[in-house]
């Protein structure tokens, strides 16, 4: 149910009445000139509760009026641009309204136009909501409009991935990119976006728009994107007519891509030269299995369309593999004889005329943006059993071929619900079996409302609206304590999405969780920082989105709760802050006490549980280690005559250097004073006392070389001893005793004998 003011019948007829509704337009500007190429023409109602459009197409729609305020939108923009100059060079874009595609008149349209003083140039503005809902009148309108020599634009592309999986069927001379692609964090879904509409613009011609460009940083981000075109505040808000102090260009768009032939079948699609082959129905499925695999890896920017000749052909095992389809791919239709409008849910069919020439076909077509296949099979009515039953066919991966079969197949879907969407207003016969809570708005007018209303002011939570059904979601509501929250007069607000509250530094983790579950039509609670007022002040806003349900279980409008936690979030910081700064105390202290601070080694206690860990592992394994215990001789004499600076220095070079002769598992660390230890890990049993000799013999003369000064008054040696586990102990103490006796034995042996008087 769609959230309006309480308004008279009256409101909405002097709204449709002649001047009623008009027009503005914002300027379309040429990125890399600056000159205006073309203007929207965007409808405002008349001054009062249905000026903005959403409330006035929701209040059009509400009463099946849509139409006639469609057609009178339309009208006013054609007699404005005409009345504004806003003719060639220049080009105007105009909407249409998707829920009467097929039966918007065009003819008196087509009069203001050949009546204008010089060629009024049109371009005509398709939004992704038209694509999956009315698939059959949306490529029918394309080919009226082109036939009136008109461009064609796809509106909010990105915003959903139907709308890629749909651009090589409508091959648009104008894409226009959903304005959260220049305003948001590149991520991979705009990797994927941007990939699929440069590739169609690069194979087409097409021109590629961005909308919502607001700042230079937004301009920056289109034309990084491959926009050549640009349409934002930045550039102009709209107005009356044009834009002051723009310069006027001329906006070329390639010629229009010939779709397929009216009432053809995707056979009929194939060149004449194509090579035809004969196989039996066996081989054809195992080839429609294949592409139907093709399909699933393409995801949602895939559309399967296919045919069964009869409804029988549409077997079990066809239904799981459909089923699968509908969830992975973007759009999945199946036509056959006596096969239903909707085969199944998500699938969608049509009723097809006795001689309509697809119940003779077997087709599988696979459309992607960067992939195309179809398998294209016609019925030579042998007799016999099913699986040997003959076909002449044609497997073809040529783009335009694919293009054409799908459009059609696509040109027969009946529209979602069977009946134009107008009728889908009534409550369905069968209640919709969704899970979901249904969020039920009271009607408008009712006592209900007026309370819903008077709650929903008084309330001190920020309360949102949102249009699913609109483009880009706009807010269509919102109370006066979320006006409050945002900083911003309710003007400012409605019409927009809720994302422009967002900063750069809005985690884009959060954003992505609420996404996902707003595609999923789920209820989220998330905490994103926001910002407030013009100045973009940081506040933190913990936000709860519940999902609006019409009848038949489409979720229509969500609606937002807010909390400004900003004092909550910065205590829990604070505290988050201080939990940090006490556990670097913690850390450093036990640093301090494990490390030496002169040169940053481990000290005794640390080294003495590492050689324990070690004597642990090797107990258990086949491997041993080994202790060095090194002194420094010759240090006392150095620290004695050139100060304890020097003698600092000493150390810190020894222990570099002793860590440099090391290998990355040895162990290292300063006893104390001149004196240092080493533990060799990974020692095989039967050579690890010569192979800590060797090592010993390498730090005594890698020491003799640092710690010889330039004039060799004070040189430095080294003296080393070895304690290797098991043979001269088990323990720690008992290998640091032992390196030890060894150490002082070698430093007695290499001193000189003393003279003999």
């Amino acid at each position: 149910m769609d959230v309006l003011p309480d308004l008279p019948v009256s409101a909405l007829d002097a709204a449709l009445a002649p001047g009623g509704v008009r027009s503005v337009f914002q300027p379309i500007v040429e990125l890399d000139t600056g000159r205006v190429v073309a203007y929207e023409a965007l409808a405002r109602g008349p001054e009062g509760p249905l000026q903005r459009p959403d409330q006035l197409f929701a209040a059009a729609r509400s009463v099946g009026r849509l139409a006639e305020l469609d057609e009178i939108c339309r009208a006013a923009a054609f007699r404005g641009a005409v009345e504004q100059g806003l003719l060639a060079p220049l080009t105007v874009f105009v909407n249409v309204e998707p829920e009467i595609l097929d039966s918007a008149p065009l003819d008196d349209l087509l009069a203001i136009a050949e009546g204008a003083p010089q060629d009024l140039r049109i371009v005509i503005e398709i939004t992704e909501r038209a694509l999956a809902a009315r698939p059959a009148e949306l490529l029918r309108t394309v080919e009226r409009v082109r036939a009136l020599g008109w461009g064609v634009a796809v509106d909010d592309v990105g915003a959903d991935s139907m709308s890629l999986a749909f651009l090589p069927l409508l091959s648009p001379d104008v894409v226009k990119l959903d304005l959260r692609l220049v305003q948001e964090r590149p991520g991979p879904a705009i990797a994927e976006i941007m990939n699929a509409v440069n590739a169609h613009a690069e194979r087409t011609g097409a021109v590629i728009l961005a909308e919502g460009i607001e700042t230079r940083e937004h301009l920056a981000t289109a034309r990084a994107l491959g926009a050549t075109l640009g349409q934002g505040w930045l550039f102009g808000r709209p107005g009356p007519g044009a834009a002051p102090g723009l310069s006027s260009g001329e906006l070329v768009l390639r010629g229009a891509a010939a779709g397929a032939p009216v009432n053809s079948s995707p056979f009929a699609c194939l060149p004449a030269d194509v090579t035809l082959r004969r196989s039996p129905k066996s081989l054809l499925i195992e080839l429609s299995k294949q592409l139907e695999r093709e399909a699933m890896r393409l995801g949602e920017t895939c559309v399967v369309a296919a045919t069964f000749q009869e409804a029988r052909h549409f077997t079990p095992s066809t239904i799981q593999r459909y089923r699968d389809l509908v969830e992975r791919t973007g759009f999945v239709c199946a036509l056959g004889e006596d096969l239903p409008v909707e085969p199944l849910p998500g699938v969608r069919g049509a009723t097809l005329d006795p001689a309509d020439p697809v119940r003779g076909e077997w087709d599988v077509v696979v459309l992607g943006p960067h992939f195309s296949a179809a398998l294209l099979a016609r019925d030579l009515g042998d007799e016999g059993p099913d699986l040997h039953r003959g076909f002449e066919y044609a497997l073809t991966y040529d783009r335009d071929t694919v293009v054409r079969a799908a459009q059609a197949l696509l040109t027969r879907v009946a529209p979602r619900t069977g009946v134009p969407l107008a009728e889908t207003l009534a409550p369905p016969a069968v209640p919709h079996p969704d899970p979901r809570p249904v969020v039920a708005l009271p009607p408008v007018g009712t006592d209900g409302d007026a309370l819903l209303r008077t709650a929903l002011a008084a309330t001190t939570s920020g309360v949102t609206i949102s249009d699913m059904r609109l483009p880009d979601q706009p807010l269509i509501y919102l109370n006066g304590a979320f006006e409050q929250l945002a900083g911003l007069p309710r003007e400012e607000i409605l019409g927009r999405n809720c994302r422009f509250l967002q900063s750069a530094d809005t985690d884009p983790a959060a954003v992505a969780r609420i996404r996902a579950a707003i595609d999923r039509g789920e209820e989220c609670r998330e905490t994103l920082l926001n910002v407030r007022g013009p100045d973009r002040e940081p506040w933190w806003n913990e936000i709860h989105l519940a999902p609006v349900l019409d009848t038949d279980g489409t979720v229509v409008q969500y609606i937002g709760v807010q909390h400004d936690v900003t004092a909550r979030v910065e205590a829990e910081r604070a505290l988050l802050q201080e939990r940090d700064r006490t556990q670097a105390c913690l850390t450093r202290i036990e640093e301090l006490a494990y490390t030496d601070p002169l040169t940053g080694l481990p000290n005794r206690r640390r080294l003495e549980e590492q050689v324990e860990t070690a004597i642990w592992d090797a107990r258990s394994g086949s491997d041993t280690i080994a202790l060095l215990f090194l002194d420094l001789d010759g240090f006392k004499a150095v620290n004695d005559s050139r100060g304890h600076a020097a003698g600092d220095e000493l150390l810190q070079t020894v222990a570099r250097t002793l860590r440099g002769r090391l290998r990355r598992g040895d162990l290292l660390a300063r006893l104390g004073g001149d004196e240092f230890l080493v533990a060799l890990t990974g020692l095989a049993p039967e050579t690890a006392a010569a192979e800590a000799r060797r090592v010993a013999e390498g730090l005594v003369a890698a020491v003799r070389a640092a710690g010889e000064p330039a004039d060799r008054e004070f040189a430095v040696r080294a003296s080393v001893g070895i304690g290797v586990y098991p043979r001269d102990g088990e323990e720690f103490a008992a290998l640091l005793h032992s390196a030890d006796v060894d150490m002082y034995a070698r430093k007695t042996a290499s001193r000189p004998a003393p003279a003999r008087r």
